[in-house]
């Protein structure tokens, strides 16, 4: 066990779910919760932090696994979205729960593959991989062993899934105009 983080206070939510699944529009959360919550994006750290292709897992999940912990430290909640398939990040994700004081939440994104495509199709990232791609990577069903891991199905609606993960993690809106106002600021 590494050192306990964060605080009673803070809150972790995990997306997890296949490529084009919806996780990245979860963003509307810290959009409606406002600042003071951290996105720890997989692809964000993998592709455009570290430009690590796909493959064997290199630097990424070592990076995640410490912005996610330095976040949660500073008193940040997170969403920390990404593929994070279990054979990969099984472990990792278990142990950033374990060591999390506060409360942590999983959800996967349980799309079918045909439904999948439809969303792709509509992304940037349309143009630079397709459909085989996207079979290779497919995992039906990728749950965490032994962790609790609520569903989000493929009919739920942007509005409908933010209310979830919202009311899970025990997260209120802020009021209209605090959503705005940075809580973590220092002068320069």
């Amino acid at each position: 066990m590494q050192r306990p983080l964060g605080s009673a206070d803070t809150r972790l939510m995990v997306l997890r779910g296949n490529s084009g699944s919806g996780k990245t529009t979860t963003r509307a959360v810290r959009a409606r919760y406002g600042s003071g919550l951290a996105i720890v994006s997989q692809d964000t750290v993998r592709r455009e932090i570290l430009c690590e292709a796909h493959g064997p897992v290199g630097a990424t999940p070592g990076l995640i696994d410490v912005i996610t912990r330095r976040c949660l430290d500073e008193g940040f909640h997170v969403v920390l979205e990404g593929i994070f398939s279990t054979a990969r990040w099984g472990d990792l994700l278990r142990q950033l729960a374990t060591d999390h004081r506060g409360a942590s939440r999983f959800f996967y994104f349980d799309l079918s593959f045909p439904e999948m495509l439809r969303r792709h199709a509509a992304r940037p990232e349309a143009s630079e991989f397709g459909e085989s791609s996207m079979r290779e990577w497919y995992r039906p069903v990728d749950l965490l062993g032994g962790m609790c891991e609520t569903l989000i199905r493929q009919n739920s609606t942007l509005e409908e899934t933010v209310r979830m993960v919202m009311s899970e993690a025990g997260l209120e809106p802020k009021p209209a105009g605090e959503a705005d106002r940075p809580s973590h600021t220092e002068a320069w």
